[in-house]
C-alpha cells in the first residue's frame, strides 16, 4: 500500500507549525498506524533528515500516550480504540493521511505531534487520590460493594487519560475526564471522607489550566477510545453542585 503522509511539523511550542508532505510505499496492510510512522522515520534517518516526533508508550491502546488527529479525528477512523490500534487496513492504497496534534491552549505543543499534557495530571493531583489512613489492607469481603456500583466505577476508571475528549469538544472542555476521575472514588466507601473536596479541588484546577465549559454535543464520549461514558459528567455535575451547597471549604 503507498500512502501520502501530511504531517504536522513544529520544531517547538513557540515555533511556527505547517504540515509538510511525505510519501510512503509498500506499507503493509496489517501494520499499525505508530509502526507506519517509525517506517518513516527510519526513512527520514536514512536521508539524514529530522525524525517527526510523536507520544508513545504501550502500544496497546492502555497509556493513553498516543494522542493524534488522523484525517480530522482524534484516534482516527475506528471508534473505540486508540491511534496505536488502528491498522492501516483502516485505509485505502493511494490515500492522503493528514495527522496532526491535539489542538487545545492547555495541550500545547511541544514539537511536531507531541503535546503537553501535564494539566491532566496535575488535575489529579488536585483531588483524584484517597488520602485518608486506612491501615492495612482490607480483606476482599470485608467492606461489600454491590455490583452495580463496581460496575459503574470500573467504567470511570477505565479512562486512559489520552486527551482525545479535549480534542474532540470545540470548546476543548476536559469535563469527561474530570468527571471520570471523580466518579471512579465519589460511589466507593473509600473516596467517601474526601467526597466533597475532591469534586471542588479538581474542578477548580481544570478551570485553572484553561479548558472550556461543555458544549453539551457528547463528541467527547463518541471519540473516547475507552468509550466512558457521558453519565459521568452528569455525575460530575452532581458532585461539585452538592458539594458546593453543603459546604463552604473550598481548600
Amino acid at each position: 500500500m503507498n500512502f501520502t503522509l501530511k504531517i504536522w511539523r513544529q520544531k517547538n511550542t513557540s515555533a511556527t507549525g505547517k504540515l509538510v508532505s511525505y510519501q510512503l510505499t509498500n506499507i503493509t496492510a496489517d501494520m499499525s498506524f505508530l509502526e507506519m510512522l517509525d517506517v518513516l522515520n527510519g526513512e527520514l534517518v536514512r536521508r539524514g533528515e529530522e525524525m517527526v516526533m510523536f507520544d508513545h508508550d504501550c502500544r496497546e491502546g492502555i497509556c493513553g500516550s498516543c494522542s493524534l488527529f488522523v484525517n480530522g479525528r482524534p484516534h482516527g477512523p475506528q471508534t473505540g480504540a486508540a491511534v496505536c490500534q488502528l491498522h492501516m487496513r483502516s485505509f485505502s492504497d493511494g490515500d492522503t493521511i493528514v495527522v496532526e496534534p491535539w489542538r487545545a491552549r492547555a495541550f500545547p505543543v511541544l514539537k511536531d505531534l507531541s503535546t503537553d499534557r501535564s494539566a491532566f495530571d496535575r488535575i489529579v493531583q488536585a483531588g483524584g487520590y484517597i488520602s485518608v489512613s486506612t491501615g492495612s489492607a482490607p480483606d476482599a469481603n470485608e467492606i461489600p460493594v454491590p455490583r452495580h456500583v463496581q460496575e459503574t466505577t470500573m467504567d470511570a476508571a477505565a479512562c486512559i487519560a489520552c486527551g482525545a475528549c479535549v480534542a474532540a469538544c470545540k470548546n476543548a472542555s476536559a469535563m469527561l475526564f474530570v468527571g471520570a476521575q471523580v466518579s471512579r472514588f465519589a460511589m466507593l466507601p473509600q473516596g467517601q471522607p474526601e467526597r466533597s473536596l475532591r469534586a471542588q479541588r479538581m474542578v477548580a484546577q481544570m478551570d485553572a489550566e484553561g479548558f472550556g465549559a461543555c458544549s453539551f454535543t457528547g463528541a467527547c464520549a463518541v471519540e473516547c477510545p475507552a468509550s466512558v461514558s457521558l453519565e459521568n459528567i452528569t455525575r460530575l455535575n452532581r458532585e461539585y453542585l452538592g458539594a458546593r451547597l453543603t459546604s463552604s471549604d473550598t481548600d
